[in-house]
């Protein structure tokens, strides 16, 4: 079964996606496409290195898997059946990777020791140096040899065929001079040893292959929660008004389900019976919950806080919100770019250059060398492979990765794979949610505003923290919370009612106080005077919203209730837009709301009343004008367009499915933070460069310098000690270069 199989418009195409196993690089993603899309019956594929899947658009009857399968397994790799397969091979392959890499440094670290402070080794050190390196070359590092033998097979080359390359020739020649190191000494030679080459390029790649493992292991666990907010067991009523239950699959348009307090919705739906407040965050991304009465809509995985509901079913399995939800993120993941990296793409060209070399060094000095030609030739070919060893190119990119990734954790700015700190250099566009990424993503009550000053003020705060205690409402929670922190009497009250979509209204001895919106004032003939609708006004500028308390017929206060702006939000947008990104203001509350937050943050660009699949398609037309994007949001509803966007970036405090949607995450909700983050990106790939691009002139002046072309000069013929020395040197180097980023002050 396939994760996914849609019909298209065409009725004899249909799309199917499949994990694919095997991919060790961006190379692999390419050999497995092109093969598939050579199949009869396949009209196009599309490999995805970062979510190791594919899409296949296909006419169904002219292929099948197995015809497929087959296909990718020739070439030596697997396509798979469902995804939970692929799971646990993800699972066995990462736990078998991290011990091979451990066991590759337990030997790996005493040949490198050995080899650089004993020079002219002690009894018995070649011996020894054999004896360790033998289980890294054959055992730890063995997928390199197989990996690099299937791609020449097929006539490719990528970086496990360097590395097997390189490492097996420097372990084969070691090994014969410590076999046989008469064969040398014969020749007027000495017999050297390169197995630390060997030993330190296969462990440190090894390390490299593992980090990027582990940073992909939460790809999948975002789609997981998402449907984990999908209840397994259904309560249905049946005509007779009994309950059975019975599993979400089997739930039918038109079946009436009851919700109790603290269960979430199961599908899509009209509230038939009853009255509740529904969290609905997961989709509006808003605080606030909302009221939710007969005939208003409910949502997949929304949560029922108070009261009972029943809903009749609209639309369920694939067809939800949340569904859909799914499918955006899904969508968006697998279309992303597989990870090319430079190396590996350098590799397919610079192997078959670097093989091609070593044999015509061999060929031109075993034809016209001096004495003993085939020695001096095998010298020559052996020089050339190990000064081409790919010990730095297999740095460049890792070492600073690492330094960077724990420098941004020092900042609290969570890494989750390398593809997000290099995109991240490249970001010109950046997208804000508003609830809970500029604001603080909760209601509070503000001081009251008095509107009459007859009134006990203190009575009043008395009486107000006593009726609100008794509401149910969201926002009554946000005035308690304020008015806690005054030193009030307890009040008794009575004749408490709550007055549906409107407020509540209590007595307080022998007066009578209303706590509500403007209709409640209205319907109960309060007079608003001119002072309140200026206060109205002012505060409605600000996007907040006011809660009125009357006492008898007179209106005495206003309670302004908003989602604050966070201290740092100012300042960070301000620092943002000095570093050349245009910044966006994203939300799906209201137009008023948006722009009162925008007025107050600098930002210019404002777009309100946006659906959570709405975000994902706002960033897509911003991709289309040749934008590199950023968004940055904290709940659910943000995850398609996290996902969507080239890079993005999740509130520390929101919810896990953005953070593990997202490529970066901001540990203390600051968004100060993206722009260290923006910072310590342009650092660090502008390092990679750096390093690759030393790590490729050593190769450019090193190889012909092995090759021998200073010996017709000054008789010059580097000896393959030094080839392995200056192979170490320039790995140094890079290391050095990397540990540089340490020091950057973001």
């Amino acid at each position: 079964m396939a994760i996914n199989t849609t019909a298209t418009l065409a009725s004899d195409v249909v799309t199917a996606t499949y994990p694919v196993g095997g991919m060790t690089c961006a190379a692999c993603a390419a050999s497995v496409e092109s093969m598939l899309q050579a199949q009869p019956g396949v009209i196009s594929a599309s490999v995805s290195y970062a979510n190791r899947s594919v899409a296949i658009h296909m006419q169904p009857g002219k292929v099948t898997f197995n015809q497929l399968q087959k296909t990718v397994r020739q070439i030596g790799y697997d396509l798979l059946a469902n995804p939970e397969m692929a799971e646990e091979l993800e699972k066995q392959h990462y736990t078998k990777l991290k011990k091979r890499t451990l066991g590759a440094f337990i030997c790996a670290v005493p040949v490198i020791i050995i080899s650089m402070f004993f020079h002219h080794g002690f009894p018995g050190s070649n011996w020894l140096l054999l004896v360790l390196t033998t289980p890294v070359v054959g055992w730890f590092g063995r997928d390199f040899f197989v990996n690099g033998f299937k791609k020449a097979k097929h006539g490719a080359a990528n970086m496990d065929t360097l590395v097997a390359l390189s490492t097996g020739v420097a372990y084969l020649f070691s090994a014969f001079n410590t076999f046989y190191p008469q064969w040398m000494n014969q020749r007027g030679l000495e017999p050297q040893v390169y197995f630390e080459s060997a030993a330190a390029v296969i462990a440190f790649i090894l390390l490299g292959k593992l980090l990027e493992e582990r940073a992909r292991k939460g790809t999948s666990a975002a789609l997981k929660k998402l449907i984990a907010l999908q209840p397994k067991k259904v309560k249905v009523l049946q005509p007779d008004s009994t309950e059975i239950e019975i599993p979400i699959e089997e739930v039918q348009s038109g079946d009436r389900i009851r919700i109790r307090p603290g269960e979430k919705i199961p599908v899509d739906g009209l509230v038939q019976q009853g009255e509740s407040f529904l969290d609905e965050s997961m989709l509006t991304g808003e605080p606030i919950a909302l009221r939710k009465t007969i005939n208003d809509r409910v949502f997949t995985g929304t949560l029922n806080q108070k009261g009972s509901l029943e809903i009749v079913a609209q639309k369920t399995g694939s067809e939800t919100m949340l569904a859909q939800i799914i499918q955006t993120v899904q969508k968006a993941q697998a279309s992303k770019p597989p990870v090319q990296k430079l190396a590996d793409q350098i590799s397919a060209v610079f192997v078959p250059i670097v093989l091609g070399l070593a044999l015509l060094s061999f060929g031109i000095w075993y034809l016209v060398g001096p004495d003993n030609s085939l020695t001096f030739a095998l010298q020559a070919f052996v020089t050339v492979l190990i000064i081409a060893c790919p010990c730095a190119l297999g740095l460049a990119t890792p070492t600073a990765i690492m330094v960077a990734v724990g420098k941004g954790a020092e900042n609290g700015i969570l890494v989750k794979d390398a593809q997000s700190l290099e995109i991240a250099h490249k970001v010109n566009a950046i997208v804000l949610d508003k609830t809970g990424t500029l604001t603080k993503g909760r209601p509070e009550a503000e001081e009251f505003i008095w509107v009459s000053n007859k009134s006990n003020y203190s009575e009043v705060k008395e009486a107000v923290l006593a009726i609100e205690q008794r509401s149910e409402h969201p926002l009554a929670e946000a005035i308690t919370q304020n008015l806690r922190l005054d030193e009030l009497k307890p009040v008794n009250i009575e004749e408490f009612k709550s007055i549906t979509g409107q407020g509540v209204q209590a007595k307080v001895g022998n007066q009578l106080y209303s706590i509500g919106n403007r209709t409640l004032l209205l319907d109960s003939g309060i007079v608003i005077s001119e002072r309140a609708e200026q206060i109205m006004k002012e505060q409605g500028e600000l996007a907040k919203t006011l809660i009125f308390v009357a006492v008898e017929q007179e209106l005495v206060a206003v309670i302004p209730v908003t989602d604050q702006i966070k201290e740092t939000s100012v300042h960070a947008v301000r620092e943002l837009q000095n570093l050349g990104l245009a910044v966006y203001l994203l939300t799906g509350d209201n137009q008023q709301a948006a722009e009162a937050i925008a007025r107050q943050t600098g930002i210019v660009h404002v777009t309100a009343g946006v659906s959570p699949t709405g975000k994902a398609d706002y960033v897509k037309q911003l991709q289309q004008n040749n934008l590199t994007v950023a968004m940055v949001g904290d709940g659910i509803n943000d995850s398609p367009a996290l996902a969507q966007a080239d890079l993005g970036i999740a509130m520390g405090q929101g919810t896990d499915v953005a953070m593990e949607t997202a490529g970066l995450t901001l540990m203390q909700s600051d968004l100060r933070s993206i722009a260290k983050a923006i910072k310590l990106s342009r650092a660090t790939v502008s390092t990679i460069r750096q390093n690759l691009f030393w790590a490729f002139i050593y190769n450019l002046i090193g190889i012909p310098i092995a090759a021998g072309v200073l010996y017709p000069i000054n008789g010059y013929l580097l000896n393959p000690m030094l080839a392995g020395a200056a192979m170490a040197l320039s790995s140094v180097s890079v290391v050095a270069n990397s540990l540089r980023l340490r020091r950057l002050m973001l």
